[in-house]
């Protein structure tokens, strides 16, 4: 195959090839790394790549491919790793000016457990400050752009990792998702991505970030079952982390392939009214009858459900989470700041403690209701994103006739899961008369990551997108 074909084979393929020695690590990280040369300055989805150490690692994989013996999961196989996530020796600014040239002197866990899975690190992928957007632009650059579209935006948080695997720049990546993060970017570029159950991923304590309480990492891919590999190397408990689930570690790849046949799928396309662009609602609610195809039964979701109030109740703790961690920036370094994230501190810095309180209080009522109407099926399914990908700076302040708050209007759908911590993930499932890619939003029952898995690898197999490709790639 040629360099393109390598670029876009699975992650799991590749992990074959290199045990086969079919294929060498070094050959792989040489392969990406010049995609990243090459493609990078159009995307901006990488903020720092860490060649010779990619190259110096990649040499250490191929010499124990020839010594024999068994290789780790991810042996050889080149990963990004979003900049939110520190890295020993390799600089993480969390896009934000004020970490800059901050170089960490150790791993974060997850990237520790994704070193001793054997994947080499090429360098960290570009993120809103501290993840605070659903779009990626932040002052150490320009803004990160969509390989369909380049003067569209990619989503956010986790827009590097998306761009980046839309055009074939790395076969898995790293994300992590705390209204939406890995979701949207997963919609908007063309990827698959999948935020596990709240606690599933253990996520230590460090600032700025803290535990974030609605925020946890996971896998981006062009594959189901490269996520579902990524997701075992990355989950699990830790002593550095209380909140995180307990027990071992599901084998998320078992029930790949066995269908979804007898399941119950409740459909939405606007969980009780939400705006969405006829389009995009047109191409989803074709897509979702792929799964009555497979053999699930899929009937419409009756939802009753208060959004205004409940993104009152997720801006509050968002935001007062955000304050928490980096308020203290604001008396000095404001003008280091991007202007939307030094608007949230500014927002939250006088807000009572009582409007947190009954937050909290609040919060606790969605989640009872949430899993109520989630628990009602095996999945829950609805769009992604009520748009597909938009111009750079000009997020939707109309959807479908309908005036939206453009921070959030795009994004409906994602937060609410967030808040409740169910598993939920993004497929795409479909195109744009413009070429755009949108996708299927599938929600599944606390600790039911392997479900979700099963079913969008179901819908992989009958309706892939792989095989498309976009413009910069």
């Amino acid at each position: 195959m040629d360099d393109r074909e390598l670029a876009f084979t699975p992650a799991w393929r590749l992990r074959e090839m290199i045990g086969a020695r079919e294929v060498s690590p070094v050959e792989l990280t040489e392969l990406y790394l010049r995609r990243i040369d090459a493609l990078n300055p159009k995307l901006n989805a990488y903020l720092t790549v860490d060649g010779d150490r990619a190259m110096a690692d990649a040499r250490k994989a191929e010499a124990a491919v020839a010594s024999g013996g068994d290789l780790p999961p991810l042996h050889g196989v080149p990963i990004g790793i979003k900049d939110l996530t520190e890295t020993e020796g390799l600089r993480t600014t969390n896009g934000s000016a004020l970490y800059k040239d901050y170089v960490p002197k150790a791993d974060e866990l997850t990237a520790a457990r994704i070193r001793a899975s054997g994947a080499i690190i090429l360098g960290k992928t570009n993120t809103p400050e501290f993840g605070h957007s659903a779009t990626t632009e932040n002052m150490l650059g320009d803004a990160a752009r969509n390989p369909w579209d380049t003067e569209r935006t990619p989503g956010g948080s986790s827009g590097g990792t998306a761009a980046g695997l839309a055009a074939g720049l790395h076969p898995i990546a790293t994300g992590s998702d705390g209204g939406g993060s890995i979701r949207i970017p997963a919609s908007l570029s063309g990827v698959f991505g999948i935020k596990p159950t709240q606690g599933r991923v253990a996520r230590p304590y460090h600032s700025p970030g803290g535990w974030r309480p609605f925020s946890c990492n996971g896998p981006m891919s062009n594959d189901v079952r490269d996520a579902a590999i990524l997701l075992e190397v990355m989950a699990g408990p830790d002593a550095s982390d209380p909140p995180a689930m307990p027990g071992p570690v599901p084998k998320f790849t078992a029930e790949l392939d066995a269908g979804v046949k007898g399941m119950q799928v409740g459909w939405s396309a606007d969980l009780g009214g939400l705006p969405v662009d006829p389009e995009v609602r047109a191409i989803t609610e074709a897509a979702v009858r792929a799964f009555a195809e497979l053999g699930a039964s899929v009937e419409v979701a009756k939802v009753d459900m208060d959004h205004r109030s409940v993104f009152e109740t997720f801006d509050t703790i968002w935001v007062s989470d955000l304050v928490a961690g980096s308020g203290k920036y604001l008396a000095d370094h404001a003008d280091e700041m991007s202007a939307s994230f030094r608007e949230q501190l500014e927002r939250g810095v006088p807000w009572p403690a009582s409007r947190l309180a009954l937050a909290l209080r609040e919060l606790e009522w969605h989640r009872a209701r949430t899993d109520a109407l989630v628990t009602t099926y095996d999945l829950l399914v609805t769009p992604t994103t009520a748009t597909a990908a938009f111009p750079i700076g000009q997020r939707p302040s109309v959807i479908d006739g309908k005036q939206v708050a453009p921070w959030w209007g795009f994004t409906p759908f994602a937060y609410l899961f967030n808040m409740s911590g169910h598993p939920a993930a993004s497929i795409p499932c479909g195109f744009t008369a413009e070429g755009l890619p949108v996708a299927l939003h599938v929600v599944g029952h606390h600790g039911a990551e392997s479900t979700v898995l099963r079913a969008c690898a179901a819908f992989e197999r009958a309706r892939p997108w792989i095989g498309t490709r976009p413009a910069v790639s």
